[in-house]
């Protein structure tokens, strides 16, 4: 039996409270790709929480900001101090981000304490602190004992229970920001009343890591276009030969399931018509080749859609009401094989519909070839967009209050 899909109140958001002049402690994703020296080499997420960020300083807000950065362990480790951070988002607000040495104890509230309003400070990596990721209610308090309003833009983060994304808001009064909002938003509608037809591509290497997803979504769905590795799993489930592609063996009965359900709920349900195949990743071009998909090697495996897909499915998705991918469709680190994400991307952006990319991987494969602008909405979420679309509480969305929900429209 597949579960309704979750219908969930909207949340109190930056004009939910009066915030002029407070301190507001705000929980940013800023957990940046850094390079040996320190220097960033993509600034994506601290550029998607400026609108939060600006709003509140012209406001008048004494803002302070939490981030994670890298995986230090809990412990002080130089290679992920936040300066670095600090310097490119003051570049980008346009005036100087100031830092502490520390995201609690006395440097902390002296920083706090000399912030004038409008001014931003950037604590130091919260993750610097065991305490952080095993959500320590005395570690939440002296974070909380900062500000006195809470925001949390990281919807990155939302899936994970850790003291600056979950404990603060047992000490103060919790909204979203800016972008926490606009992913909750385009994220529900998905729910609530999408434009039809509404088609779904997924993708990755993991029948496993999707499988919640593929079943709380179908009951919204008209179609679904399953490919990446995972497709071997699938066609294992069918029967057919999958050479030395990944299977999960655990698997199979699932896949069978995945297809039973799709077919109860009449939707219509698409693996590859044919692949790209090689010996092994590292594969010269000589030794990669395009085969049916009921005619994989036995000394062969699948690393991406073939042109046969693409063309067959971009058809179909190009007619879309609204698509939601999640996943990319082959090995799209590698050249030889992103011509199949590439495809179908071009195909799904190329229609009428609302296009949502589901963030993670795929995300940075439509941003390296230049293909995310023509989503509507590229999620900068992974794990919490994949836990979203499971139908799964997003603990860091829990806490948060609820807000008004828009009056009904009149007949």
């Amino acid at each position: 039996m597949v579960a309704a899909p979750t219908m969930l109140p909207p949340k109190a958001g930056l004009d939910a409270l009066p915030l002029e002049g407070r301190r507001v402690l705000v929980r940013e994703d800023f957990n940046v790709p850094l390079e040996d020296g320190g220097r960033i080499r993509d600034d994506l997420r601290i550029r998607l929480g400026l609108p939060t960020l600006q709003e509140l300083c012209r406001r008048g807000v004494r803002v302070i900001c939490l981030t994670h950065l890298g995986r230090p362990g809990g412990r002080v480790d130089d290679r992920f101090r936040v300066a670095p951070v600090a310097q490119r988002l003051g570049e980008l607000l346009g005036a100087p981000v100031q830092t502490a040495p520390d995201c609690i104890g006395p440097v902390a509230a002296r920083a706090v304490a000399t912030l004038l309003p409008g001014q931003v400070l950037l604590l130091e990596n919260v993750r610097f602190h065991p305490g952080e990721e095993a959500n320590d209610p005395a570690f939440a308090a002296e974070l909380a004992a900062l500000g006195e309003v809470f925001v949390n833009d990281a919807f990155g983060t939302a899936h994970r229970a850790h003291a600056s994304t979950v404990g603060v808001a047992a000490y103060l009064p919790a909204i979203a920001g800016r972008l926490m909002e606009a992913e909750l938003t385009r994220l529900q509608g998905l729910f609530e009343d999408p434009a039809r037809p509404f088609l779904a591509v997924v993708g990755g290497s993991k029948l496993s890591t999707k499988v919640g997803l593929l079943l709380h979504l179908m009951p919204r769905l008209d179609g679904l276009f399953l490919g990446g590795a995972m497709a071997g799993t699938f066609f294992r489930a069918a029967g057919l030969g999958t050479g030395t592609s990944l299977v999960e063996e655990a698997q199979v009965d699932q896949a069978r399931d995945v297809v039973r359900s799709a077919r109860e709920l009449g939707v219509d349900l698409r693996l590859p018509l044919d692949v790209v195949v090689a010996p092994h990743r590292e594969a010269p071009v000589s030794q990669i080749e395009v085969r049916d998909a009921a005619d994989i090697p036995a000394d062969r495996m699948l690393l991406d859609v073939g042109p046969q897909t693409v063309a067959a499915w971009g058809a179909v998705l190009a007619t879309a009401g609204t698509v939601i991918w999640n996943g990319p469709l082959g090995l799209y680190e590698q050249a030889p094989f992103r011509a199949g994400t590439e495809g179908v991307a071009r195909a799904v952006t190329g229609g009428r519909a609302t296009t949502i990319c589901g963030g993670g991987d795929l995300a940075a494969a439509l941003r390296a070839a230049g293909l995310a602008g023509g989503f509507t909405h590229v999620s900068s979420g992974g794990g919490a967009t994949l836990t979203f679309l499971e139908g799964k509480v997003l603990p860091a969305v829990a806490v948060l209050r609820d807000g008004v929900a828009p009056p009904a429209a009149r007949p």
